[in-house]
């Protein structure tokens, strides 16, 4: 989006359940959207404050996640352009379940909560996209779930590393300054940081990845599939 103050149809489309709405609709959520801009690392809203509405990506990245009680961040998954989060509170009108904040600098367009409900009454097309993205939403949640139960550490981190190639352009290499920190990697997985460096040491010792400043080279594809399905180590 070339400016996130200016209303774009072409972005709404681009967000997977509002594809089959029609037009008119779509310029409905847009003329309500109200464009917000965010520095790096800036906080978008804290777990348990009252519903601002429906955020949507018009640019950059945003992660949502939990902290617990000791401090140890939890990262649950990260938006893109095109991305929504929120819906759960806006379906339900309870506090947000989570924290949100931008990893790059991003431009969110939000939608209030009234102007969701104004909308899906006039619009059951609406309603029903709002249910389709709080169903992949429980979707991925139980995936997460199933990960952190049953799969290792190092699963998990072939799993990662996996779908961040399946995103770059050659899908047997990570740009590392696009890839997160092991910290990061530690929130996204529901470990520490030292867990990670030893998981990724390990998948390097098998020559399943290479390893250098600059990139992560998936060597052995299949046999990475194979340690993400915990098939092997």
């Amino acid at each position: 989006m070339a400016d996130a103050s200016t209303p774009d149809l072409a972005l709404l489309r681009r967000v997977p359940y509002f594809t089959s709405l029609a037009g008119e609709l779509l310029a409905a959520l847009a003329n309500v959207a109200v464009p917000r801009r965010f520095d790096r690392g800036q906080i978008i809203f804290l777990d348990g404050e009252p519903c601002a509405g429906l955020f949507i990506v018009a640019r950059g990245q945003v992660k949502i996640f939990k902290v617990s009680l000791g401090g140890r961040e939890q990262i649950l998954h990260r938006v893109g352009p095109g991305g929504t989060f929120n819906d759960v509170a806006v379906l339900d009108g309870g506090p947000n379940p989570a924290s949100a904040a931008a990893t790059t600098e991003a431009c969110l367009w939000v939608i209030a909560r009234a102007d969701i409900q104004r909308l899906a009454q006039a619009h059951p097309a609406l309603a029903w996209a709002l249910i389709e993205s709080v169903a992949r939403r429980t979707r991925h949640l139980v995936e997460m779930v199933e990960d952190l139960a049953l799969r290792s550490v190092k699963a998990r981190l072939a799993k990662l590393l996996l779908a961040e190639a399946a995103r770059a352009s050659d899908q047997d290499e990570i740009d590392r300054s696009q890839m997160v920190t092991q910290a990061e990697m530690a929130a996204r997985l529901g470990t520490v940081r030292e867990m990670v460096g030893r998981a990724l040491r390990e998948l390097t010792d098998e020559k399943l990845i290479t390893l250098d400043r600059h990139r992560i080279v998936i060597s052995d594809r299949a046999g990475l599939e194979a340690v993400a399905e915990g098939v092997s180590g």
